[in-house]
């Protein structure tokens, strides 16, 4: 005899499915009853799953109105834009589309076609989708609390005119960007007035202009992203209350390229990052009140380059090694400070053996002031007479700023 709960569990069960409204399954497939998705949404409702098997779609742009459903992919349905318009839009909230390949929206000079555009929503989810050569990738506007994981964004890298970005959030607060992988395009990662969101665990590389560009968009976080080889680095402009933390930035090389550069950003973090073999490792202009510390900056040619709009940042614990030059200004008096940093090119002693070194360190070497003047001059720099201007300025510092000098520079690098 079937026991009371088990009962009472299998009457739930079978009210479920007869109650009017219940959610359902939709399977998409190719000459079947449901051959198109536009078809399958006709029929949907709220809450509903649609399934896609694999197969190739060309269908006009396919808009989802209807909230709550889950679209799926079972072995990477394509759907394709013909290179005539955006793929597929999602306008309704909490919608989640999972595992579809998405392509060929083409590009237009004055429409942004994307292959999935997510438009006036909500808390929707966009996940494990293979998003490659459309104009932008993922494009999220005027939406809010999304998640966008796990998707390969991809496209010919090509000139900045003729490709949009691979994932750009517009007007978009409170949007969680995560584990995509991401290659070519115009920029790879772009918040614009899109406050309160993050970017996390990301992949870009080789993209044409900046592997992350944002503007307007306060309170966000970019954390443990990895960026290489993009044409201008990463920018991060006009801005509050940032925290940068745990990212690469690598090879990003190029008369205007750096590792990160920071625009009118007051009052943030940056924290705990590498890096490698920049042009200029990280550029500082009209930054304020930042807390640098922590990060490794190796084979840069400019590891740190500070503006004279920039003040009150204050750089600690961290590492300098094998840079062509660890710091450069153009500026006369700074009132950045750094502190119980370790140098490689440091060459004082430490007689109380407390760690820290007792005579300072000045990082900023007069013939990189002389190339902030004049940029030719770099080719210069192993030439024997900028080994003299080092010397003389080491024994009688009168040029460079008396303000940009670690009192207490560590003599053993900091653990990584």
């Amino acid at each position: 005899m079937m026991q009371a709960p088990v009962r009472s569990a299998v009457l739930l069960a079978a009210l479920a499915v007869a109650r009017p409204g219940a959610a359902t399954e939709i399977v998409v497939a190719p000459g079947s009853a449901v051959p198109t998705l536009a078809a399958a949404l006709a029929r949907a409702k709220p809450g509903d799953r649609i399934v896609v098997q694999a197969g190739r779609y060309a269908e006009p742009t396919i808009t989802v109105s209807v909230p709550r459903l889950v679209i799926e992919g079972r072995g990477w349905p394509e759907f394709t834009g013909s290179g005539n318009h955006t793929v597929l839009i999602v306008a309704a909230d909490s919608v989640t589309v999972r595992g579809l390949a998405l392509t060929g929206s083409g590009f237009a000079a004055t429409d942004d076609r994307a292959g999935l555009l997510v438009r006036d929503a909500r808390d929707c989810v966009i996940e494990q989708n293979r998003v490659y050569e459309n104009a932008f990738g993922i494009y999220l506007s005027r939406s809010v609390g999304c998640l966008v994981r796990d998707n390969q964004v991809e496209a010919t890298r090509g000139n900045e005119f003729t490709t949009g970005n691979a994932i750009h959030l517009w007007y978009s607060p409170a949007t969680r960007v995560v584990r995509n992988h991401v290659r070519g395009h115009r920029d790879g990662i772009y918040f614009e007035f899109s406050a309160s969101s993050a970017a996390e665990e990301n992949e870009v590389i080789a993209v044409t202009r900046y592997g992350l560009h944002f503007m307007y968009s306060d309170s966000c976080r970019y954390e443990n992203n990895t960026f290489t080889g993009n044409g201008a680095g990463v920018t991060v402009m006009y801005s509050h209350h940032v925290v940068i933390r745990g990212n690469r930035f690598t090879d990003a090389v190029g008369p205007a390229a750096y590792g990160l550069l920071l625009k009118e950003i007051i009052d943030g973090e940056v924290s705990g990052n590498d890096f490698t073999g920049n042009t200029v490792g990280v550029s500082l202009d009209g930054a304020m009140r930042l807390d640098i510390r922590g990060n490794a900056f190796t084979r840069n040619g400019f590891a740190v380059r500070v503006s004279g709009s920039a003040g009150d940042n204050r750089f600690t614990g961290n590492r300098f090694a094998g840079n062509a030059f660890d710091v450069v200004t153009s500026a006369k008096f700074s009132t950045s400070t750094f502190d119980r940093n370790w140098w490689d090119n440091y060459r004082g002693y430490d007689l109380d053996r407390d760690g820290i070194g007792d005579v300072p360190f000045r990082p900023v070497r007069l013939f990189g002031l002389v190339i902030e003047q004049h940029p030719p001059a770099l080719l210069l720099l192993r030439s024997p007479l900028v080994g003299i201007l080092d010397t003389v300025e080491r024994v009688m510092p009168v040029l460079t700023p008396n303000t940009l000098v670690d009192e207490h520079p560590l003599m053993h690098p900091p653990r990584e």
